[in-house]
């Protein structure tokens, strides 16, 4: 389980809600939880997490060590603070103008940080109108993992459709299913099956309490990314403890 918090949160309310997910979860078997705060909160959340079964990741970085990067911070400097690092996701490249080798150069990165990345793929509306949702997540996963001789198992796949993150609509179960199945194949074709097995594929995209049983309960999927519903205590609390029940992570 993976709660995005994106641009959100005051360092208070960051602390706070930190506090309510430990007396929520901490503790909770049968789900890896990671939480992604803000940049600002890191080191916050590191302190405040220390001891519990709640994890904690970045929501970007740099893929070069160090250097005349303003505003930048390197995956190396995540290190001790930080288990995992998101990695392309779709508003990094919208928003952000990320590549798709910007992609594999950060993912390169979090791995030689010693770190897990959890690389985000999906395609956007008019994509998968023109049924290109197959040709898009083959490419956007081939070109993060250009240059790996095997899948570190550390590496994690989330598919989040763009058109639904945010916006209230998940995809459907078929959807999501599909989507999750793509991701799974193309790990087969280039690592084999075990390193396919060995995959955690995730779905996000407008997860909620409501869907996330149904969804766990797809056989492609692992887990979820969630995005606004981790912002609110209980209903990620409840999402997670769907997530367990399922046995799916």
């Amino acid at each position: 389980m993976g709660g995005n918090w994106k641009m959100n949160t005051t360092r208070a309310e960051a602390r706070s809600l930190v506090g309510e997910l430990l007396a929520e979860l901490d503790g909770l078997r049968g789900v890896d939880i990671v939480i992604l705060p803000p940049a600002p909160w890191l080191a916050d959340a590191h302190d405040l997490l220390a001891g519990s079964t709640l994890r904690l990741g970045a929501q970007h970085a740099h893929w070069e060590r160090a250097g005349a990067y303003t505003g930048a911070v390197s995956a190396h400097q995540l290190a001790g603070v930080v288990d995992h690092v998101l990695v392309g996701h779709s508003e990094r490249r919208r928003l952000f103008h990320e590549s798709d080798g910007a992609t594999a150069r950060l993912l390169s990165a979090t791995l030689e940080a010693g770190l897990s990345p959890l690389l985000a793929v999906g395609e956007t509306a008019g994509e998968r109108e023109a049924s290109e949702t197959g040709a898009v997540l083959r490419r956007q996963l081939l070109a993060a993992v250009e240059g790996l001789e095997r899948l570190d198992g550390r590496v994690a796949v989330a598919y989040e459709p763009v058109w639904a993150i945010g916006s209230g609509e998940s995809a459907t179960p078929s959807q999501a299913e599909e989507g999750c199945s793509i991701v799974r194949r193309v790990v087969a074709e280039r690592f084999g099956p075990e390193a396919a097995a060995r995959c955690r594929v995730l779905y996000g995209g407008s997860v909620s309490a409501a869907n996330a049983a149904e969804l766990a309960l797809l056989p492609s999927v692992d887990g979820a990314l969630v995005g606004g519903a981790s912002l609110r205590a209980a209903e990620f609390a409840a999402i997670c403890r769907a997530l367990a029940a399922s046995g799916a992570g």
